[in-house]
């Protein structure tokens, strides 16, 4: 770490999400939040695509903010709610485009499902209204929460999910997703840093459970643990860092914004005590040009 890195004290948040997926802010938008928050950089990182990436990165340069291009990618395990970030991808790499089409495809088969299940317990929701709520952004469960809100068959999205949208409710249906080595070839042969997103939600029962998915992982080429998040505890925090050491791993950290009406912190998360220095983000770029 260079001596200008260490005493760096600007700001990141290296995990935010656009209306390109299930975000509510443009990606424009959500640069000119960080701009307004005095934040330096942002990561767009969109559910399984990079459709956000191009104009936030136009934006940064408008108004001086720093975007590190990524993406959000969902991968199987049997028992817990696996997503990897990736940093800085080629979007053009032919194994990235085909995981990223492969997953778009699944998501627009799942919907029409959800939908059916929806209705078969007494909560109809149309299609049409759920792709408005979209936009141009990739369909999923956070719209057609959305719409049931609207509805009022729930009162906020975690009841949408709690009661019907989540892995094990009435109305979820999964779809075909990579294996977490087989995303991880992916973002590597699109010279992405592959991190372990929020290893503190993805149900695991146990630090030990987190540490053996790490260990297969960073023999795949896992690249980093997102052990800042605002959702770990600090006994949580601490010991995914002293995972992320064990095996050789970058520390990343992010806020995983959507919005401020959605549950999170606020962007760059200093708000809520997250501490994301810059630091986090020169790291990164460190590791990317060593792909």
């Amino acid at each position: 770490m260079s001596p200008e890195t260490a005493s760096d004290t600007r700001s990141v948040d290296l995990h935010v999400h656009t209306t390109a997926s299930d975000g509510d802010l443009a990606p424009a938008q959500c640069v000119d939040e960080a701009a307004r928050l005095g934040l330096a950089a942002i990561a767009v990182t969109d559910h399984d695509t990079v459709a956000g990436n191009a104009e936030a990165l136009a934006r940064g340069a408008e108004v001086g903010i720093e975007v590190a291009p990524g993406v959000e990618i969902s991968v199987d395990h049997p028992t817990l709610t696996v997503h990897l970030l990736g940093y800085y991808p080629e979007p053009a790499a032919g194994g990235f485009r085909a995981m990223l089409d492969g997953l778009q495809h699944h998501r627009e088969e799942r919907n029409p499902r959800i939908l059916a299940r929806l209705a078969e317990l007494g909560c109809p929701v149309d299609a049409a209204e759920v792709m408005a709520i979209a936009g141009e952004g990739v369909v999923g469960r956070p719209h057609i929460a959305a719409a049931m809100i609207r509805r009022r068959y729930v009162a906020t999205l975690n009841e949408a999910f709690d009661r019907y949208l989540a892995k094990g409710a009435p109305a979820y249906v999964g779809r075909e997703k990579p294996t977490p080595e087989a995303a991880i070839a992916a973002l590597l042969a699109a010279r992405a840093v592959p991190v372990l997103a929020h290893p503190g939600a993805m149900g695991a029962r146990s630090i030990e459970e987190v540490e053996a998915l790490v260990a297969r992982l960073a023999d795949a080429g896992l690249r980093g643990i997102e052990a800042l998040y605002h959702a770990c505890t600090r006994p949580q925090t601490e010991a995914y860092t002293r995972l992320a050491r064990r095996h050789g791993l970058l520390v990343t950290g992010g806020t995983d914004f959507h919005s401020a009406d959605r549950p999170g912190v606020p962007m760059g998360g200093r708000a809520d005590g997250l501490c994301l220095p810059y630091e986090l983000l020169a790291r990164v770029k460190e590791v990317r040009d060593t792909l």
